[in-house]
């Protein structure tokens, strides 16, 4: 075949040649003379809800109001356009010979520019171009027109000119145009809104609605005439078109969720994004906020946050990532859901249901609530009081801190923070020592993000639903590629949420009082010096987080979790719809045992009252308790006999719920009905079981003495607990006799720097002893 054409090339004569190579070289430079991409220009970046309702815009880099560009034509546009600028659009190639010669003709005759004859086909590479209007860009407008025609099809044409057409000002393109003039999308446009902005790229620098309005009225009515003469639309539409009033001025942009529209912004600039945000919601979301901000206002609490996340979806249906947003004031434009804050206590029901998980803890164990000092790290509860020991389960419904800092100490500080790391909790990008134990009251930083995910990501273990991410962009298929085990399981979440859906502390809303609020598993935390206010809840449909402060962290002395941040998610949970049942109990996970009724471990050997319940197989492995034991009792039960007297005189065997004496001196003063040990008959024999414990300092310990005002060495204070609060004690400081004490055992000391050994005597003869060191 390559043989025969070039014979046939050789046969032909040098005109000829030239003629063909000629041809040749012109039908190439057609073929490629179009680029690839048509139009070099920025976009404003437009985030839509999940239903294509538009959430708000930013501006392109050029200073335009440009849409990104659209795939199809609104028919009533469309239907205007082509009436208005070419009636033949789709019958020619790119150029209509007939417009163009009348157009030489009326230029001619009037002997300047009154038409230019261009197709829409024509219009559009000039858009594209924007070149200066010349015979000769006009010729080649009319070559690439041609070109396009055969690349693109009539609708892909029709929506390039669309997109890109100038509509007046700093507004192009259909998209902008309709929301700039008439608040809405172009899918909306009535026939007189869609026929004024047909007309208004034939001249936009001339006629807009600052000026010439009579001028672009006369325009619009006579297009709508036009249609109506062509029988596009009938009578009674043409009438009502006619009569429509041009807008007054242009329409401020939909401001909704404005700081994820400016996270869009920065991750998706210049596209038209579909968020998975539901804009009703999202309003009436934000007006609660803005309600609740002015509230909190007259304490000089300027900054509020919400997060409500669909669990069945993983998917957030309401984002508010701050309050007034358009208002110039400090820490306004922060997006407080994704800036890392304090996290106070909101991270206690992860702990709560690792130990569980793992089997070191069951949910009604009890837990020390007593003061401690580990290595110079003293937390204290909330309300400064102590309750001697506390239900592990109460103690995360109230938030007790010290209880918390005993579990994790017991649990183990790296493995937690480990855990938290896989619970999607990113901000933890130090080394667990450097938190240390404090990593449970607020030592930490998370985002409102990622907490609340955390908390979805719970109840999506309960609904077997798969961890996957938590996203505020609206899919477009199934992705299983995100997929990953779940670091949550059923059996631990159902034990934590029925811990936390008992959370009613006498600071917080009353929420089962209120007859329309349906079951919640909620916590509210606070960061230390009141710069943190949190809550998150989860119901069988929705996870919501809330955070209440000052971006530019400031604290403020009301600023509670429980008085701040609980209301709000309340009233959230009051807005969304409600879910009709609780979470269904896992099955096939439990399994049953009998457990102490007083201790909350597994049934000891001297348990004489029990429950039967249903606990995590895990566990089983759990310490039996360790509180109950028999003692041997006098006759009339006022004093405890020691066993080699017991012969000697009538006595009873009796089980006894005994406590530690540290726990027993602050657990007796909550629980009247807590019966200390008898004291035991004298006359012979020893206690072995020890009747005192020092509360402060422990063993061990490092102090460094404080300064007074007047810069001389400071005190320490000493206490000790007694099971028998009759007695006398004795203190003694590296042997030398101090002082003596009843009833409240507490001295203070200025001991010298070094090491030192604390002794303390009761009336009966028992000692303690604790060493310590001064620094």
């Amino acid at each position: 075949m390559a043989n025969r054409i070039g014979n046939y090339f050789k046969k032909l004569s040098v005109t000829r040649k030239v003629t063909l190579v000629s041809v040749t070289f012109l039908v190439t430079i057609y073929i490629f003379c179009l680029p690839s991409q048509l139009f070099h220009v920025s976009y404003s970046t437009v985030v839509a809800d999940r239903n294509g309702e538009l959430l708000g815009a930013r501006i392109a880099p050029d200073g335009q109001w440009r849409f990104p560009p659209r795939n199809t034509t609104p028919p009533k546009i469309r239907q205007c356009l082509v009436a208005f600028e070419d009636r033949h659009f789709y019958h020619h190639w790119g150029v209509n010979p007939l417009s163009i010669g009348r157009a030489i003709y009326q230029n001619i005759k009037n002997k300047r520019i009154v038409s230019g004859g261009s197709t829409l086909t024509m219009q559009t590479i000039r858009l594209a171009r924007n070149e200066s209007r010349t015979f000769g860009e006009k010729i080649i407008e009319m070559i690439l027109a041609t070109r396009l025609e055969f690349r693109a099809s009539k609708e892909e044409i029709l929506s390039m000119y669309v997109s890109h057409a100038p509509f007046g000002g700093n507004v192009v393109g259909l998209d902008a145009a309709a929301w700039r003039y008439f608040g809405h999308s172009a899918e909306e446009l009535s026939w007189a809104e869609s026929a004024m902005l047909a007309v208004l790229p034939n001249a936009p620098s001339m006629i807009h609605l600052s000026k010439s309005r009579e001028a672009l009225l006369t325009k619009r009515n006579r297009l709508l005439k036009q249609l109506y003469d062509q029988e596009i639309i009938d009578r009674s539409t043409y009438e009502l078109a006619v009569s429509e009033p041009l807008p007054s001025e242009p329409h401020p942009l939909p401001q909704t969720a404005p700081h994820l529209v400016t996270r869009f912004y920065q991750e998706q600039k210049g596209k038209y994004s579909l968020s998975s945000i539901d804009k009703g919601l999202q309003i009436q979301v934000e007006n609660l906020a803005e309600r609740w901000s002015n509230e909190f206002l007259r304490s000089d609490i300027r900054n509020l946050a919400i997060l409500v996340i669909d669990i069945r979806t993983n998917q957030a249906v309401a984002y508010c990532g701050n309050v007034h947003f358009n208002q110039k004031q400090a820490g306004n434009q922060v997006d407080v859901i994704q800036a890392p804050r304090s996290t106070g206590s909101i991270l206690k029901p992860f702990l709560y249901y690792a130990m569980l998980q793992e089997g070191s803890l069951l949910p009604d164990m009890l837990l020390p609530d007593i003061p401690i000092n580990i290595n110079g790290f003293a937390p204290q509860n909330f309300s400064q009081q102590f309750e001697g020991a506390v239900p592990a389960s109460e103690a995360l419904a109230r938030s007790l801190n010290i209880p918390s800092v005993t579990m994790l100490q017991k649990y183990g500080v790296p493995k937690f923070h480990s855990f938290l790391r896989q619970a999607g909790l990113k901000t933890l990008d130090k080394p667990a020592s450097h938190y240390g134990l404090s990593l449970i009251l607020g030592g930490a930083e998370a985002t409102l993000w990622d907490v609340t995910s955390a908390y979805a990501h719970m109840g999506r273990s309960l609904l077997k639903l798969p961890q996957t991410p938590c996203t505020f962009l609206l899919p477009t298929g199934r992705d299983d590629k995100n997929r990953t085990s779940s670091v949550f399981q059923p059996g631990a979440v159902w034990q934590t949420f029925n811990a936390l859906i008992e959370v009613n502390r006498p600071e917080e809303i009353d929420w089962k009082s209120i007859p329309s609020m349906h079951p919640v598993a909620w916590k509210t935390g606070t960061s230390y010096g009141f710069r943190d206010a949190w809550a998150v809840g989860v119901t069988p449909r929705y996870a919501v987080g809330v955070w209440v402060g000052n971006a530019t962290g400031e604290g403020k002395p009301g600023l509670v979790g429980a008085r701040t941040a609980g209301p709000v998610l309340f009233d959230l949970f009051n807005l969304l719809p409600s879910s009709p049942n609780w979470f269904e109990r896992p099955s096939d996970i439990f399994v049953e045992a009998e457990v102490c009724h007083l201790s909350g471990h597994l049934k000891g050997r001297f348990c004489e009252e029990t429950d039967t319940v249903l606990i995590l197989p895990a566990g089983l492995k759990t310490e039996a308790c360790p509180y109950h034991h028999p003692v041997t009792l006098s006759a009339d039960g006022t004093h405890r006999i020691y066993e080699n007297c017991a012969d000697t005189e009538p006595a009873i065997r009796q089980s006894w719920f005994t406590l530690p004496p540290v726990w027993e001196w602050y657990y007796k003063q909550h629980h009247p009905e807590y019966q200390p040990l008898p004291p035991f008959k004298p006359g012979c024999g020893e206690d072995t079981m020890h009747p005192m414990q020092f509360i402060y300092p422990p063993m061990n310990a490092r102090i460094t003495l404080p300064r007074q005002m007047d810069g001389n060495k400071g005190f320490m204070t000493v206490e000790l607990a007694h099971s028998n609060p009759n007695t006398i004690i004795f203190w003694h400081l590296d042997e030398s006799y101090l002082n003596q004490t009843q009833d409240f055992h507490k001295i203070s000391l200025q001991p010298s720097p070094g090491k030192h050994s604390l002794t303390a005597v009761d009336s009966e003869g028992n000692s303690i002893s604790t060493t310590f060191f001064v620094e």
